[in-house]
């Protein structure tokens, strides 16, 4: 039997081991992890509701009625009616006629691209896509091809190119590592000019942008037949868990007929559904945290540019101060860390080699305070000269 410890030493020597923390609170601006307490700038809980007394409250009202878990898949008896009632407020909540509730959003876009693709098919994705969109176009066996990040002028000669059979283009709304989004404007007339299906994953997008949190698809003014097939994800600006797909009554009742991560899955507990509804009411609300939201941002990135800091150009909560090597990345959020604030280092395989970074995130929930004292351990570094 092949022995697995030479590929971990590996790993570690190059500064790419993952390991993990152990937090004792509940989410929020300072945590306890592994009994320390720590101001923490590496959730995707964007807009501060994954604590929420409402959604907390939700949550438990919710086990009172249901228990704890589902007992099944949605096409057996896991399909409750918080579930049924989460999607169709989801649906209202993005414009579209229906949509799907999945377990996680990996398993979304596992779904998606399976159930619409195979042998023949042609699958174009941004270079930068979130692992799960690369792993659905493996696993649906079709073509893959990936294009230069937001290069509409490298997927044009694909799309020229691209022959007989369907196809679909995927991309991240709102990039998590990067903080970017994609230009979904002219990635929309690309695709009606081929005849394409266009796949949003606004997983980092709802929430944040748009009207009442709509997502990137929203911000662009954007409707369903430019975007066809939107993915979102709950465990982000929603504070909650899981994720849906939203379009048309075909393209849901295709997954539900086609997806095999929807059919083959327990449903999540209907709880958490009514978790999820609490906090989209909150978010469709949250307009004044969403404008805090960019004032810390305008504000860290206003602190960080004074002190000469390689941040990368991005107007959202994701804000990726670029290290180059996963060595100095590591050394970066070490010396952080020694000064009581938490910030994950992202190093390949999850950027690109050469790329290491400090992905540094704004919530809500922090204060201005709080977004100081980072820029002043940043200063005390003196990581800009590094």
């Amino acid at each position: 039997m092949k022995s697995l410890q030479p590929e971990l030493e590996r790993r570690s020597k190059e500064y790419l081991y993952r390991r993990r923390r152990v937090v004792e609170s509940p989410q929020g601006p300072v945590l306890s992890v592994d009994g320390r307490q720590m101001l923490a700038f590496c959730s995707n809980d964007y807009l501060g509701l994954a604590n929420h007394p409402e959604v907390v409250a939700a949550l438990q009202r919710g086990a009172e009625q249901y228990g704890a878990g589902s007992g099944a898949a949605h096409l057996v008896t896991g399909h409750s009616q918080a579930h049924h009632a989460l999607e169709e407020e989801l649906a209202a909540f993005t414009g579209r006629p229906r949509a799907l509730l999945f377990s996680s959003g990996y398993q979304a876009n596992l779904g998606v691209i399976g159930a619409l693709l195979g042998r023949g098919d042609l699958l174009c994705e941004d270079r930068l896509n979130h692992a799960s969109l690369v792993e659905g176009g493996l696993l649906s066996r079709a073509r893959m091809r990936r294009f230069p990040h937001r290069d509409m002028a490298a997927l044009g000669r694909v799309l020229s190119k691209s022959g007989h059979g369907d196809c679909l283009v995927a991309t991240d709304g709102l990039f998590s590592m990067d903080g970017d989004l994609a230009p979904l404007p002219e990635m929309a007339r690309l695709c009606n000019e081929r005849g394409a299906w266009l796949l949003v994953d606004d997983a980092h997008g709802l929430g944040v942008l748009g009207r009442g949190g709509r997502g990137t698809i929203d911000h662009f003014g954007l409707g369903v037949e430019s975007v066809p097939i939107l993915m979102g994800t709950l465990g982000k600006a929603f504070g909650t868990s899981g994720a849906f797909v939203a379009g048309s009554e075909a393209l849901i009742e295709t997954l539900i007929q086609q997806a095999r991560s929807y059919i083959y899955t327990t449903a999540s507990p209907p709880a958490l559904a009514e978790a999820t509804r609490a906090s989209l009411r909150l978010v469709q609300a949250a307009d004044d945290r969403r404008q805090w939201l960019r004032e810390l941002i305008a504000l860290f990135r206003a602190g960080a540019e004074a002190l000469g800091l390689p941040l990368m150009p991005s107007e959202t909560p994701i804000q990726p101060l670029l290290a180059g090597t996963s060595a100095r990345a590591l050394a970066w959020g070490a010396a952080l860390e020694q000064q009581g604030i938490l910030v994950s280092a992202i190093r390949p395989p999850t950027v690109p080699e050469g790329s290491a970074r400090l992905r540094i995130t704004l919530s809500a929930a922090h204060s201005r305070q709080q977004v100081e004292r980072l820029l002043g351990a940043m200063e005390a570094l003196s990581l800009g000269d590094e």
